[in-house]
This record gives structure tokens, sequence and C-alpha cells, in this order.
């Protein structure tokens, strides 16, 4: 199982999925987050400074949009051959010393952890397909990845209502 991560390590370097609104509102203004469209766009020629968390931060709306889009094939597909490019530059231009965060609002709710093998799955909607998206995103990293709790909610349990998002300390 994944060990658990307070809201404070992640949220200027590495890479997360989040989608916990309090931890968002303390990353970012609203007009500050990004659509996918741009951060490809943006990722074309990486600025100086980011948009988010005094220039440490970029955060990218719109991955469960596209996942809900395609059917599971061309998901892993578009995962693989866009995404994943896409993670392995910023991490050629900004090392260990930003933060990528896409915001999935119902995250919790499409995510799915396999315990016993650190595997995180993507629930397809509509359907019951899953996307293996930790080893599509982490390729054989997913036992590094850290489940990010919100330290305002009574119940840690690594399931519960704490659990709101994922992280990992390299972007790919």
């Amino acid at each position: 199982m994944s060990k658990a991560l307070s809201t404070d390590t992640w949220q200027r370097r590495g890479f997360s999925i989040l989608w916990g609104e309090g931890a968002l509102a303390s990353l970012i203004e609203p007009a500050e987050a990004l659509t996918l469209r741009q951060l490809f766009a943006l990722s074309r020629e990486w600025p100086e400074s980011l948009p988010s968390a005094g220039g440490d931060a970029v955060v990218a709306v719109g991955l469960d949009a596209v996942l809900d889009s395609l059917d599971p094939e061309a998901g892993q597909r578009w995962l693989d051959q866009s995404l994943r490019p896409l993670l392995s530059s910023f991490q050629s231009e900004y090392g260990s010393e930003a933060a990528l965060v896409l915001w999935v609002p119902g995250g919790r709710s499409r995510l799915m952890a396999q315990a016993s093998a650190d595997h995180y799955l993507w629930r397809c909607h509509p359907g019951d397909a899953t996307l293996p998206l930790g080893r599509l995103l982490w390729s054989g990293a997913e036992s590094e990845v850290r489940r990010i709790l919100d330290p305002a909610v009574p119940d840690q349990d690594w399931d519960g209502p704490a659990w709101i998002g994922l992280h990992h300390p390299r972007v790919s």
C-alpha cells in the first residue's frame, strides 16, 4: 500500500492528481488553472515561471473529460503517446523544482487502488472498463506514489474521506 503524504509536501514539486477542493484552493487562484489544451500549448515552450504557486506549479483540468471521450483502448494510447511525453518534457525542463497537478474533480470516485500491488486504475465512464492509469503515467514506479491526505479531516484512513489525491515525487 502506498504511504500517505500531507498536503504541504506535494505542492511545489513532482506530479499530482488532485480532487480535494481545499487543497486546490490553497495552491491556486481559480483563474490560474489551465485546460489540458493550454497545458499542451505551454509545453511547446516551457516558461521560466509557471502560472501557480509563485511560479513553481501548473494546474491543469480536463483529464477526466479526455478519458471519458475515448474508448479504453484509445484512452490508453492517448495517455501513453500524448500525456506521458508531456510529463517527460516537464520533468526535463523543471526536474524536481516544480509541480504539475492535474485537477480531477470527481477523481475519488474514478480512481481505484489495488492495495496489494500498488496499482491505480481509472474507472472509465460510462461502463465498467478500467485503465491502468498508474502504469501508464508512472511506468513501473507506482510503488513510489503517495496518497495525499487532507490533515483537516479527522478520519485519516487511506481510503477514507481524507484521501484527496495522488502524488509522485518525479513527474515521469
